[in-house]
């Protein structure tokens, strides 16, 4: 019997490259994209099960390219991201916000367009979006918009795309590069005061939210959903 096939666009770090990680553990033959050659060439030394593309979620053709590759998708698993979209609505630079929105809302849309010809009919998609979609933190208005336009998704794809699912997993706060321009000598206390006022009294990590992402992508009976990975952010006041 011939494995399923998983594709996970951006899985080079974080969270993609955990799922990727965890799903290849599950036995699927897992693909993963990503833009720098640097880094696929980085987890084809540490990691052999998976094969990498050098692909940019945001480029319909390089994506298609890479499903037409693969014949079929069993699992399609979207973490693509950046680094830009937070601050004060007084101070947010809409360049950058239109920036993140394309390297994250229009990347989910450009790669599922691309890819869905490939899906098989008991598929699935899920997303990854953010906690900041349904929570009110100050700062992150930008950040919000972009994660809840995703979100807002989910359902009416689950229903056009049946009986393909489509889902999303919604993280807090996890402990992974996405943090890397803030110096480590303000991250770490920042981390165990938002650990502190947390419900789990812990810093997600991208294994954790992970786990989530597995179950959302593999579970047969479920679609339409957001899950929420994030040490119980949306019940308090960050």
């Amino acid at each position: 019997m011939s494995k399923h096939t998983a594709l996970v666009a951006g899985g080079t770090s974080g969270i993609g490259l955990a799922t990727a990680r965890k799903l290849r553990e599950r036995g699927y033959d897992v693909h993963i994209t990503g833009r720098g050659k640097e880094k696929l060439d980085d987890i084809a030394a540490t990691d052999p099960g998976l094969t990498g593309h050098q692909a940019d979620g945001g480029d319909a053709a390089a994506m298609t390219a890479v499903a037409e590759s693969l014949g079929q998708v069993d699992v399609l698993v979207i973490s693509l991201s950046g680094a830009e979209g937070a601050g004060p609505i007084a101070e947010l630079d809409l360049d950058r916000l239109r920036r993140a929105f394309d390297a994250k809302f229009w990347a989910h849309l450009t790669t599922l367009q691309a890819v869905l010809p490939r899906l098989a009919p008991t598929g699935s998609v899920t997303l990854l979006t953010a906690i900041s979609a349904r929570t009110g933190m100050p700062g992150t208005t930008g950040l919000a918009a972009i994660n809840g336009a995703l979100e807002a998704t989910v359902k009416p794809l689950a229903a056009e795309l049946a009986p393909i699912r489509v889902n999303a997993v919604s993280p807090g706060v996890v402990d992974t590069a996405w943090w890397s321009s803030m110096p480590a000598e303000q991250r770490e206390p920042y981390f165990a005061q938002l650990a502190a006022a947390l419900p789990t009294r812990q810093v997600g990590t991208a294994e954790d939210v992970a786990e989530g992402v597995v179950f959302m992508a593999t579970n047969p009976n479920v679609t339409g959903t957001v899950l929420e990975t994030d040490g119980g952010a949306r019940l308090i006041s960050l």
